[in-house]
C-alpha cells in the first residue's frame, strides 16, 4: 500500500491521484554542472500549495473564539468529553483534534516502537527475515544482526541465536554471536537500518496481506488492555446507542520521510457499521478523503500528533490514503513531544520520530 502506480499522463490519472500527486513529496532537480551547487539544490523541497488543506487545529480554535466552522464542517452534539468535528458531505466521518495528550502520545510511540513489533505480531520483516525480538532494543544499542545459513558447514556459531529460525536461515546479534564464515555464507545488517525499514506490525488478530483478510489460526495475543480502553473511549461518538467497540485487531503503519499511503478502502472486516479508530503519532501529515469512487475529488486535511480519527459507516465506503508527511523541523510539529522526550533514556525515541509518523489503526473484526 505504500507508494503508488507511476502514470505518464495526467488526463489519465483520477482525482483521487490527481490530489496525491499534487501533495506528495518532491524534491527540485538541478541540472547545473556545479556538483556542489546541485546537491544542495537537489536537497530542496518543492513548494506545495496547502491553501485547500483542512486544518481542524484552527477550526477547533475559531470555534472556541466565536463558536463558528467553517462552510461544510460541523461540530458533533454529543455528550463526549472532547469537541468532535464532521463534514457534512462525509457521513461516518470524526475528526478529534488534539484527542491525546503529549504524554499519552509519548506512551504510545514508546508501545509502537518497543512493544508492537514484538513476535507472535507480525511486521513487513517476516517474509523476509522471520520474526525478530527487541529490534529497538538491538537498534538502540547499535547491534549488528548477522544472517548465515545454518546448512553450510562453513558456518560456525558457538553461542545461540536470539532471534527465531527463518527456514534454513537465522539471525542474531553481533553481541551474541561467534561466527567464523567462509566464503560468503554470512551477511551483515545493523538493527537501525531494519528499524528504519519497518513499514507495519499488526495486533490481536492477524492480517494476511497476501490474501487480504484475517487468519485466525495464526498466533497472536490479545491487543493490549490500556490500547483496547482508549479504543473503546474514543469511538463512543461513531457507535449506536448502548454498543460498545470490541476492538480485535490493529495495524500499526510507520512511516519514513518520502513514504505514502496510497489510496484504499479498509473493507475486510464483517460489520462497516462499527468505526475504525485511527491515532496520529509523530510528524504531521496530509489525509486524504475521498468518496465510494476514485474519480470522487478527496478533502485533503492535516493530521498533527495526537488527533484522531474514526470511520464508521458510510465513511468505511470512502477512498483515502496519506500522500505527504513532514519531517522538517518547521513544518512537523513535534516540538511538544522533543521537549517530552527529553530524558536520555528517551532519546532514541526521539531521533527516529524526529522524521518519522507512526498511525495505529484499531479494528473490530466480527
Amino acid at each position: 500500500m505504500y507508494g503508488s502506480a507511476q502514470t505518464t499522463d495526467d488526463s489519465e490519472r483520477t482525482a483521487f491521484r490527481k490530489a496525491e500527486k499534487k501533495y506528495k513529496l518532491y524534491k527540485t532537480n538541478s541540472n547545473n554542472n556545479n556538483t556542489k551547487t546541485s546537491s544542495k539544490r537537489q536537497n530542496q523541497i518543492k513548494q506545495v500549495d496547502l491553501s485547500e488543506v483542512v486544518d481542524f487545529k484552527s477550526v477547533l480554535e475559531s470555534f472556541n473564539q466565536n463558536g463558528e466552522t467553517p462552510p461544510g464542517i460541523f461540530k458533533l452534539q454529543s455528550d463526549f468529553d472532547r469537541p468532535v468535528f464532521c463534514f457534512e458531505d462525509r457521513p461516518g466521518f470524526y475528526f478529534i483534534p488534539g484527542a491525546l495528550s503529549v504524554e499519552e502520545q509519548c506512551h504510545w510511540i514508546r508501545e509502537s516502537l518497543r512493544n508492537f513489533p514484538q513476535p507472535p505480531n507480525r511486521t513487513n520483516h517476516n517474509a523476509i527475515f522471520g520474526p525478530i525480538h527487541d529490534l529497538f532494543l538491538a537498534a538502540q544499542k547499535e547491534e549488528v544482526l548477522i544472517e548465515f545459513d545454518t546448512s553450510n558447514t562453513d558456518a560456525i556459531s558457538t553461542l545461540s541465536s536470539s532471534a527465531n529460525n527463518v527456514d534454513s536461515r537465522r539471525w542474531q546479534s553481533h553481541e551474541e554471536s561467534i561466527v567464523r564464515p567462509r566464503g560468503d555464507s554470512c551477511k551483515f545488517i545493523t538493527a537501525s537500518s531494519l528499524l528504519r525499514k519497518l513499514r507495519w506490525s499488526t495486533l490481536g488478530l492477524q492480517f494476511d496481506w497476501s490474501k487480504r483478510n484475517y487468519d485466525v489460526s495464526l498466533p497472536h495475543n490479545k491487543i493490549p488492555e490500556d490500547l483496547c480502553h482508549l479504543a473503546k473511549i474514543m469511538t463512543s461518538p461513531a457507535m449506536p446507542v448502548g454498543e460498545e467497540f470490541q476492538p480485535e485487531a490493529a495495524i500499526v503503519n510507520y512511516f519514513g520521510s518520502g513514504d505514502m499511503l496510497g489510496g484504499h478502502l479498509d473493507d475486510m472486516e464483517a460489520d462497516w457499521s462499527k468505526p475504525i479508530v485511527s491515532i496520529s503519532l509523530g510528524c504531521k501529515a496530509i489525509f486524504l478523503l475521498g468518496g465510494k469512487s476514485r474519480d470522487d475529488l478527496p478533502l485533503a486535511m492535516f493530521l498533527r500528533s495526537g488527533d484522531i480519527v474514526l470511520m464508521a459507516g458510510q465513511a468505511r465506503e470512502c477512498f483515502h490514503g496519506v500522500p505527504r508527511i513532514f519531517t522538517n523541523k518547521e513544518d512537523a510539529e513535534i516540538t511538544p513531544l522533543a521537549l517530552q522526550f527529553s530524558n536520555q533514556d528517551d532519546l532514541c525515541f526521539m531521533e527516529y520520530i524526529r522524521t518519522s509518523r507512526i498511525n495505529i489503526n484499531i479494528r473490530q473484526v466480527f
